[in-house]
């Protein structure tokens, strides 16, 4: 009987246009052909109206997710088969039968199709899809009023269907995060995988993340550097190595070693000048500043020289920033008698056609871009109290310009120019407590030579010339 599907939940399918309907059977009307829901949910959203009427000609599909009442008729096998049908009449004494998909109950374990007797096409005009009770009097029905032209076209306000929030907790509380992720195979961690590895029995694959190396390597040692005095000023860099200072006799010695291997002075003038330059283009803004559209601003640079080796390494990089397109300024002081190391860099940079003057009046009054400081000297610390050394030192410290110091003296406590970058040559000298930010550059010496002045090295600038190092 019909009467036995009463209070049963289903879900009823009325294809594209009506879409999915699911609620409790209310009723089922054998003459008009209808079968009636309460508490509907239209596409997962609760209806704003208690009941909605269906005709049997639009019902594409009817499944049963909760049978309130089961009608048990006598059959062979294990269980009864569960059947329903609206029986009516045909409006010319025929009928036609119309058999919908199976039926599919998540409660019982055997089901048979329902069968809906559907009326001739010629039946009453209510059969159409997803009548519900109130639009009768919306569409003008008997004794409604008639429908306005902009219902007809944007149809019932949809306020109603905001008044229910969805339920995010109690949809993702369904997900099984766990278990998708041990299909996946990426929960495992390192030690479940290697006592994975461990089991004979199991052959299933591991996984691994995109930083994960497949071979083993071995465990990284960041204090490759080691000197024959311990216990100085220590640096690091990027990727954590440990950088040890060194004594400034113990740089002398490595220095003279590499002349005797053949790293010449010439030839570290020459690499030092490379480098430092490449540092000050980047710190000028590199390829976004040094651009052929940009040549109607070039950056100008000033660097402040000596008449000693560290003076001559300030010429050699004023003369590869020249070359490279930046407006150089070089201030060296005039002397009667200069290192050749100097006279032969001052000779190289004047083929350059750039500027060189002898008095801190000549040097610009406006702030700069770069100034290059190569004023000290390790050998001769007294050239800090002549005259021409102070003055260059209040235009640096007055022109508000960034200072980059190459080759800076060992760990003075007043520095007569405020860096704000410093350079270190090969391994870092001792230093003093600044805030300047320490760089170390690459000047070709062999490993054979550290090893004969006793320091065991290995190279910490992996792909570049010139790195940062930071205190611990």
């Amino acid at each position: 009987m019909a009467t036995d599907w009463l209070g049963s939940v289903v879900s009823i399918n009325c294809g594209l246009t009506l879409g999915i309907y699911q609620g409790e059977v209310s009723s089922v009307d054998h003459s008009s052909q209808t079968i009636s829901l309460k508490q509907p949910y239209h596409n997962g959203v609760r209806c704003p109206l208690p009941e909605v009427t269906f005709s049997a000609v639009d019902i594409k599909e009817l499944k049963f997710l909760d049978i309130h009442n089961t009608v048990n008729k006598p059959g062979t096998g294990q269980g009864a088969a569960t059947e329903s049908s609206f029986n009516a009449s045909a409006r010319r004494g025929q009928s036609n039968k119309v058999a919908l998909p199976h039926v599919t109950n998540n409660s019982q374990s055997t089901t048979a199709p329902i069968t809906i007797l559907r009326r001739a096409p010629a039946a009453s005009s209510n059969s159409r899809g997803a009548t519900q009770k109130k639009s009768g009097a919306r569409n003008g029905g008997a004794g409604g009023p008639a429908r306005t032209r902009d219902d007809e076209c944007f149809g019932a306000g949809t306020d109603e269907n905001m008044d229910a929030d969805f339920d995010f907790e109690g949809n993702l509380a369904l997900f099984d995060k766990a278990a998708v992720f041990s299909q996946m195979g990426g929960a495992g961690s390192h030690s479940s995988r290697a006592q994975h590895h461990g089991a004979p029995g199991d052959q299933r694959p591991a996984s691994y993340r995109h930083d994960e190396n497949i071979l083993e390597a071995k465990p990284v040692i960041y204090r490759q550097i080691t000197v024959p005095q311990p216990g100085g000023q220590e640096f690091c860099t990027d990727s954590g190595l440990v950088v040890p200072s060194v004594p400034y006799e113990l740089h002398k010695r490595l220095l003279a070693a590499a002349e005797r291997w053949g790293l010449s002075l010439e030839r570290r003038l020459e690499t030092t000048g490379v480098c430092s330059s490449q540092m000050a283009l980047t710190l000028l803004g590199g390829p976004n500043r040094l651009t052929p559209k940009n040549v109607h601003q070039k950056p100008t640079v000033v660097l402040l020289c000596g008449p000693h080796i560290q003076g001559a390494q300030g010429v050699s990089c004023a003369r590869h920033l020249a070359n490279h397109g930046v407006e150089v300024i070089l201030f060296l002081p005039n002397f009667v008698k200069m290192q050749e190391s100097v006279t032969s860099e001052v000779q190289l940079y004047s083929g350059t056609g750039s500027k060189q003057v002898a008095s801190v009046k000549d040097l610009p009054t406006s702030p700069v871009d770069l100034v290059i400081n190569c004023l000290d000297c390790h050998e001769n610390p007294l050239l800090r109290e002549q005259s021409w050394y102070q003055s260059a030192a209040d235009w640096a410290n007055q022109n508000r310009a960034p200072v980059l110091s190459i080759d800076p003296m060992v760990g003075s406590q007043h520095r007569s120019v405020e860096a704000k970058w410093i350079l270190s040559l090969g391994l870092p000298l001792p230093l003093a407590e600044t805030e300047s930010r320490v760089y170390l550059c690459d000047i070709g010496i062999p490993k054979m030579v550290f090893q004969e002045v006793g320091i065991r090295y290995h190279s910490p600038f992996g792909c570049k010339f010139v790195i940062p190092l930071h205190t611990p």
